[in-house]
């Protein structure tokens, strides 16, 4: 049991004995600096319950458990804060249970309990993966390890909407400038090319656009009217016709971008169990959208278009079939979701990681879905997540102004370089260490960077200050591991014995907050956010500089204490290894 969960045991049975009253959930918080004390009760919520003030009832509830609490020493109470201090007794027995054990704070899934599924990443295959995927994948990649490690069985997976008309503009614009470029022909990476494309559709229909303004047309009727995208649109509807000839296009250029995206995936450190794809879950979509419509849940316009009204929910009317017939993104997201179920009966819920531009598709999604009837669509999530920008501002892919992924994945590693060079701490490392270091400082950086942020905020993504050696950054915690390893490349002592001593303040700061890590875990897991992880690292991390500072270790002549003293550096080592591993960072052993 946690401390927490003792306490509230406790004061649950002080307020029953001394009030007659039933306290449903105790409200802890760390106790101010500027107070005595390990752990706060807050005392405010148990007016409502009490006849009290806040100082006689936080009185009452300290002596109680002075008397009957054999973890608490004294207390002390500040207005509706009850400060609660701990003997070192209890967290001398903690680390001694502990020290040993290997994924502390990590929990097993349970047999019989249903699965989670989380999507991220998801792209279109008309172009490259950037900044703003780069966010995606990380916050999906370490969602999934966080409630993994919280005791769920994960499943990750991503769905590829390699169909629709975005699909079509570039491989119209490669059969109209390509000249039968390849990968191979180009030296490009295949989904760079495939984007090159993508670009080269947008500036040819901008052309037409304008030629078309200046014969007297609207700009609305130049843009419907311009022959790329009618083009474009005659293009798609020969794919869903299976046109021969522009299926094995589509394929051929797919392949092009699976190839590429694969090579971003593995050089950034995420995976995925399993792909879906659009054009195989669509038809499902459609399939689907038929029976609804035989249900009475959705409805036919006169054109033939397919409509659900959700006005009496407090949304609007939403298309899920056109006209023509063809699918539309709710209808191939309807049919992904019913197929992964399909495809694994154990899962019981999903995490869609998707940009909050999103928001109101989700919201439609999960309401359809319900009024089909699956009980599963009550525990679906929509990890809805900020923009990423640049100090230079935003980015747009149709103008070929995105900061590409792997551009940016070496430009991390190479401005890690200079800076450890300038440092100046490498001597004795190989040229193939160093570069090593310099891709794990890098990537360290970056991802950490993106994943100290609520996901749901807006962040701007500095790239130098994100490898500063100091402050709330991914190589000042690697480094601190770094050095705990050093010390424990010097220690020539057992570790292993349990040792009995009298604490200093440092050492019980340090065990305060190693014992939140369980804690933090669930957490980030309920509220699906690894920034909670990232900064709890970087608490700890403070902390142990702290103690390292004030505290002799490997130069203690107390034997007693020298021991803990390493083996709590070792155990904190682990928790910045574990911690770091569920936001997806490498630690390096030296640096």
């Amino acid at each position: 049991m946690t401390l927490q969960q003792i306490l509230t045991e406790k004061i649950q049975k002080a307020v029953q004995d001394l009030f007659d009253v039933t306290l449903d959930k105790v409200e802890f918080q760390a106790t101010r600096r500027e107070f005595e004390g390990d752990i706060t009760v807050v005392i405010f919520p148990l007016l409502k319950l009490v006849k009290s003030n806040p100082v006689e009832l936080g009185n009452k509830i300290g002596e109680y458990l002075v008397q009957n609490v054999t973890e608490v020493e004294r207390f002390n109470v500040v207005s509706g804060f009850l400060n609660i201090v701990i003997s070192d007794a209890y967290y001398l027995n903690f680390f001694n249970e502990i020290k040993n054990q290997e994924n502390f704070g990590f929990v097993a899934p349970k047999a019989g309990d249903k699965a989670v599924m989380v999507e991220y990443s998801s792209p279109n295959t008309n172009k490259p993966l950037h900044l703003g995927h780069i966010r995606n994948n990380l916050l999906g990649y370490s969602v999934a390890e966080i409630l993994k490690a919280s005791g769920k069985k994960v499943y990750k997976t991503q769905i590829i909407n390699d169909r629709g008309i975005h699909i079509c503009k570039s491989m119209l614009a490669w059969q109209k400038f390509g000249n039968g470029e390849t990968p191979a022909t180009s030296g490009l990476k295949g989904d760079k090319l495939v984007g090159k494309y993508y670009v080269e559709f947008d500036k040819a229909y901008k052309t037409e656009i304008n030629n078309l303004i200046a014969q007297g047309k609207t700009e609305d009727e130049a843009k419907k009217q311009a022959p790329m995208i009618l083009e474009a649109q005659e293009m798609l509807r020969q794919w869903e016709a299976g046109n021969e000839e522009v299926v094995a296009l589509w394929k051929t250029m797919n392949q092009w971008v699976y190839d590429g995206f694969g090579e971003t995936y593995k050089n950034l450190g995420v995976d995925f169990d399993s792909y879906y794809y659009e054009s195989n879950t669509y038809l499902l979509g459609k399939e689907v959208v038929q029976f609804g419509l035989e249900k009475g849940i959705f409805e036919k316009d006169p054109d033939g278009s397919v409509w659900i009204d959700l006005t009496a929910e407090g949304l609007d009317r939403k298309i899920v079939l056109r006209s023509d017939g063809t699918a539309v993104y709710m209808t191939q997201d309807i049919g992904t979701a019913i197929q992964r179920v399909k495809d694994n009966p154990d899962v019981g819920g999903m995490v869609y990681t998707v940009g909050n531009e999103q928001d109101y598709h989700f919201k439609v999604l999960f309401l359809i879905l319900k009024k089909l009837g699956f009980d599963w669509a009550e525990d679906l999530y929509h990890l809805s997540y900020g923009m990423v920008e640049l100090p230079s501002g935003k980015m747009k892919s149709r103008e070929g102004t995105v900061v590409d992924a792997d551009d940016l994945m070496e430009e991390m590693t190479t401005t890690a370089q200079s800076i450890s060079e300038e440092l100046g701490k490498l001597d004795g490392y190989s040229d193939a260490e160093k570069a090593e270091l310099y891709k794990v400082i890098g990537l360290g950086a970056l991802k950490y960077f993106m994943l100290k942020v609520d996901p749901k905020k807006n962040m701007m993504f500095n790239p130098e200050e994100s490898v500063d050696f100091a402050g709330n950054t991914g190589p000042f915690i690697q480094y601190t591991y770094a050095r705990i390893q050093s010390i424990l490349r010097k220690a020539d002592f057992d570790l292993n014995k349990n040792i009995t001593i009298e604490f200093h303040e440092k050492e019980k700061e340090l065990l305060k907050q190693v014992e939140l890590f369980p804690s933090v875990i669930q957490d980030a897991a309920k509220n699906h956010s690894p920034a909670l992880i990232a900064n709890y690292t970087y608490d700890l991390v403070k902390e142990y500089n702290s103690f390292y500072q004030s505290v002799s270790i490997l130069g203690e002549e107390d034997e007693n204490k020298k021991i803990f003293r390493v083996q709590l550096s070792k155990k904190v080592g682990e928790v910045i290894k574990s911690a770091f591993g569920l936001l997806g960072i490498n630690v390096p052993e030296r640096m």
